[in-house]
């Protein structure tokens, strides 16, 4: 099966992380994903949350989609007065993933809170959030070092994510909306840079699928995450 766009089975859509996109966070990114567009920004406060143990921080994030991010206007999340549970759903991903990349014990009575605001939605905005999430974390920690806020960065991993589907019987890397639209099995998959799986994502949306089926949307996804970390390391000066 010939892909929409051209590009082979296991090949990433185009990337592009721009950081200092915006002026004010303490790390901020937009991310360009195909035709996906995602404003990643990393806003340090002087508190951590109650249930946080006294010296230690938190990192937690937020997400949104424009209203005309999609091919249809979509209600504000706040008109509603609390999130879409898509959003609720996603949001809890970015922040496990990202709460994956610290030592909290190394943010003290610290919150880091990474805003993921879609402004162009084409397919795997999650994974989109997640990856470009990390980047604005990772700036914003490198702030507070040369600020004197922190003595060394609480890096101590890198997250990435991707997702991978089964479209027409075919296995099929980073989808696009008309291939999610599609998809028998859609799988989203978090990794640090070890290969270590940090969160994963997998649905029978037209059918069930094999542990063997799992197992290969895996290790494709390992194959884009790969190649996306360098992206990440290089919109990060080449270090994290």
């Amino acid at each position: 099966m010939a892909r929409l766009d051209g590009r082979a089975y296991d090949e990433l859509r185009n990337v592009e992380f721009q950081t200092d996109f915006v002026r004010f966070p303490e790390g901020g990114v937009l991310l360009t994903w195909g035709n996906t567009k995602v404003l990643c920004c990393a806003s340090v406060e002087r508190f951590a949350p109650r249930h946080v143990p006294e010296g230690t921080g938190w990192v937690t994030a937020e997400y949104a989609m424009l209203p005309r991010a999609n091919r249809e206007r979509s209600r504000r999340d706040v008109s509603r007065l609390k999130l879409a549970p898509r959003s609720a759903e996603i949001q809890r991903l970015i922040g496990r993933s990202l709460r994956a990349a610290v030592d909290l014990t190394l943010l003290p009575d610290l919150t880091i809170t990474v805003d993921c605001d879609v402004l162009q939605g084409d397919g795997g905005t999650r994974t989109a959030s997640v990856t470009g999430g990390f980047v604005a974390l990772a700036l914003a920690c490198r702030k507070l070092v040369a600020d004197g806020v922190l003595i060394r960065s609480p890096i101590q991993h890198m997250v990435t994510a991707v997702s991978a589907g089964i479209v027409d019987e075919r296995p099929m890397l980073d989808l696009c909306y008309e291939e999610d639209s599609q998809a028998q099995v859609d799988l989203n998959c978090v990794m640090n840079e070890a290969g270590h799986i940090v969160e994963l994502q997998g649905t029978g949306e037209g059918r069930a699928f094999t542990v063997a089926e799992q197992r290969g949307l895996v290790e494709l996804c390992q194959k884009g995450i790969e190649a996306l970390q360098q992206m990440q390391k290089a919109a990060l000066g080449g270090r994290i």
